[in-house]
This record gives C-alpha cells, structure tokens and sequence, in this order.
C-alpha cells in the first residue's frame, strides 16, 4: 500500500481521509497546513501528496508549486470545497501549476479511494 501525507488545516477532515485511507492499509501521515507538511516530506518518503488549497500560514498552491521545485514525479491530489471564489478557479489552478489530480470537496469516501487508486497506480 501507499505512504501518503494528508495536509489539510480542518481536523475532522484530516481525520476523515486518515480512517478511510488506513482502513485500506494505507500509511497516512497528517500534517496541518503546507509549512508542516514541507517539513514532513523532507523527512519521509510518499508516495501522494493530498493537500488542501485553502489553509492558514502556507496556502496548498504555495505547498504545490514548493514540493514541485523538490520533486517533479511525487504525486499530488488537490482537495478543495473552494471557500469565496469558484472552486474550479482553485483546483483548475492547481492542476495547472503541478498537482496531478483534484477532488472537490465534499466527497465520498468512494471518490476518495478511486482518487487515490489512480494516483498510485
């Protein structure tokens, strides 16, 4: 299974995608907002990359195009519910600045899996 870091600034979201992914014998790693989870991938090694688009202190297409200057093949899936402006707008950027895949929040716990088995196939 896939070693995946979930970088998200609402908890009960973190704590969503880390029960449904576990429960698939994913390893999952959390990290609270983009600072943090630049800091865990210089310290692990992962397969995907989930992230939010909108959080505190290090937005997720800041944390996107920083993980993108380390490593142009580590796989990254976009979340966003797409707070004032369009959510298209914010994953349509995302997929254009280097994430490899967008999910719109909400999503099912279905969606979620078959976004992360496409990003580790």
């Amino acid at each position: 299974m896939a070693r995946i870091l979930v970088i998200d600034d609402e908890k009960l979201v973190r704590a969503s995608i880390d029960a449904v992914l576990s429960a698939k014998g994913h390893v999952v790693t959390l990290a609270v907002n983009g600072r943090e989870g630049l800091d865990q991938i210089k310290k692990g090694d992962f397969d995907l990359i989930i992230t939010d688009l909108i959080m505190p202190e290090m937005e997720g297409i800041e944390t996107i195009l920083a993980i993108r200057k380390q490593s142009t093949t580590l796989r990254i899936l976009a979340i966003s519910g797409g707070g004032r402006r369009q959510i298209g707008d914010f994953l349509e950027s995302a997929a254009k600045l280097g994430a490899d895949f967008v999910l719109k929040k909400p999503f099912s716990n279905d969606d979620l899996i078959d976004a992360v088995n496409r990003a580790t196939a």
